[in-house]
């Protein structure tokens, strides 16, 4: 007996799997969505796996990096890139639970119960006082409305919807990391110029008291060189405050040390960007992954709308249930429990349909259609902000370009203009108001240099994050 219901319980077994696979295919869109729902997506980078990434804690302090080795490290490092990771993760788990709940489910109960006194008919006694109790449940789902099926294809959209979030959360850092890369630059640049300025101040201030102290100049021109020297060390300490909060704010987007004497290498430099609206809107609708996002969003809602919908339908199941009794806890029979009452099995299959809520199905299911009605107006807004933002990158960095072109013939000419009014002052035909304002002048045009090359490079950087594209070393293609 006990061999031939190992028998007809691996038998049950095989018989649910297989009804478990007819249940899965009886959604003829189940075979594109379901196990081939990561191929469906078509995510802008392969996220790589927490696994193969490098511990954060184990990565050196590098003496040296310039704008392509900063990015990289982090994209590893970052704290919000390891979250965002995590969250991907944990999708993937969720979306193998949800494939599980296609299989059959196994259970076991295992009880003992006393009676008061020990059953008896006509005062024979018969059956014991004291039985333990052993059950054996193997339940596979047949049909559940489709919300298996749904419920598995919102795991793989959620998958993939946050695969588009870890891009971007890249995006954004590198945006991030960028900007502040280019604004240490800048802040380089202001440093370089107002060291110049007070090099140069010094020098006047110098050759105005020599002048002064042999009868050739009055004292007020000493004063003025006073002024402007003592103005362009503030300028000069200003700048190296702003140098400082830069390189602190990168090495806080890299995960460094705050005072980490890293050395961001790299210059400020103009290349004309190729790119006509068109072409970059084209990108940006490909590409931008708030917009995958939102598609993924609208998906998932449909599923939540076809899971509500499962309960218009009836639910059927089959269960194999193997039983056994007896009166210690080897639940292996007694003098009472023999053949069919000791042990037994059953195969059976069973249907549930609520088909009346007083409407309680039907508003969910149309409120859950509105959720879906308002995410494709959120994914609308979306693309429109999408061109936008591409709109202004594109404008910002041609006004920026324009005023490079123009910043550097002012460079120019107010170091000849420096130049030529040093000359004149030497020779006793300029004056030193002449001098101190050409002075000015070139510390300004400098600054709206590098001002203006900085803005073209963040603008370049929008641009591409606003596109949806990686370019990690603001190579312009």
């Amino acid at each position: 007996m006990r061999n031939s219901s190992r028998l007809v319980l691996v038998a049950a077994l095989g018989a649910a799997l297989c009804a478990g696979a007819q249940a899965f295919a009886q959604d003829p869109a189940a075979a594109k969505t379901a196990p081939a729902a990561t191929a469906q997506a078509q995510p802008l980078a392969a996220a790589p796996s927490a696994g193969a990434q490098a511990a954060p804690a184990a990565l050196p302090v590098p003496q040296s990096m310039d704008l392509k080795q900063c990015v990289e490290r982090g994209l590893v490092a970052n704290p919000t890139i390891v979250s965002a990771r995590a969250q991907l993760m944990g999708s993937e788990y969720s979306e193998k639970s949800a494939f599980a709940d296609f299989l059959p489910t196994m259970s076991t109960t295992y009880g003992y119960l006393r009676y008061d006194q020990a059953p008896s008919t006509n005062g024979a006694q018969t059956g014991n006082q004291n039985t333990w109790n052993m059950q054996f449940n193997v339940h596979q789902p047949v049909f559940t409305g489709f919300k298996l099926l749904s419920t598995y294809q919102k795991a793989s959209l959620a998958k993939e919807q946050n695969t588009a979030q870890l891009t971007q959360a890249e995006l954004t850092l590198i945006g991030g990391i960028q900007t502040a890369y280019l604004q240490h630059l800048k802040a380089k640049m202001d440093v370089k110029s107002a060291t110049e300025s007070v090099a140069s101040l010094a020098d006047q201030r110098k050759v105005t008291q020599a002048f002064y102290e042999v009868g050739l100049k009055p004292k007020l021109d000493v004063l003025q060189a006073e002024v402007d020297l003592a103005t362009a060390q503030q300028n000069l300490l200003t700048a190296k405050n702003s140098l400082d909060n830069t390189h602190a704010q990168l090495n806080s987007l890299l995960n460094l040390p705050l005072e980490a004497p890293v050395e961001y290498t790299g210059a400020l430099t103009y290349l004309p960007f190729g790119l006509d609206l068109t072409e970059c809107l084209n990108r940006a609708y490909k590409n931008r992954p708030d917009i995958q996002i939102g598609v993924k969003s609208v998906e998932m809602a449909e599923k939540d709308a076809k899971v509500t919908a499962s309960s218009f339908y009836p639910q059927v199941g089959a269960d194999y249930n193997y039983y056994r009794k007896g009166d210690t806890p080897a639940v292996s029979g007694s003098q009472y429990y023999t053949g069919s009452s000791k042990e037994s099995w059953t195969v059976g299959a069973s249907a549930t349909w609520t088909f009346f809520q007083w409407g309680s199905t039907y508003n969910a299911y149309k409120s859950s259609n509105e959720t879906v009605n308002k995410l494709r107006s959120d994914l609308d807004n979306t693309k429109l902000n999408a061109g936008l933002q591409v709109k202004q990158g594109l404008l910002n960095q041609a006004a920026a370009a324009d005023r490079i072109h123009v910043a550097q013939k002012s460079v120019e000419a107010a170091h000849e203009s420096y130049n030529m009014a040093v000359a004149r002052y030497q020779a006793q035909v300029g004056t030193n108001t002449d001098v101190l304002d050409a002075q000015a002048r070139v510390s300004s045009s400098e600054a709206q240099l590098s001002l203006a090359l900085s803005d073209y490079q963040t603008a370049i950087s929008g641009l591409y994050v606003a596109m949806g594209e990686k370019n990690i070393g603001l190579d312009l293609r």
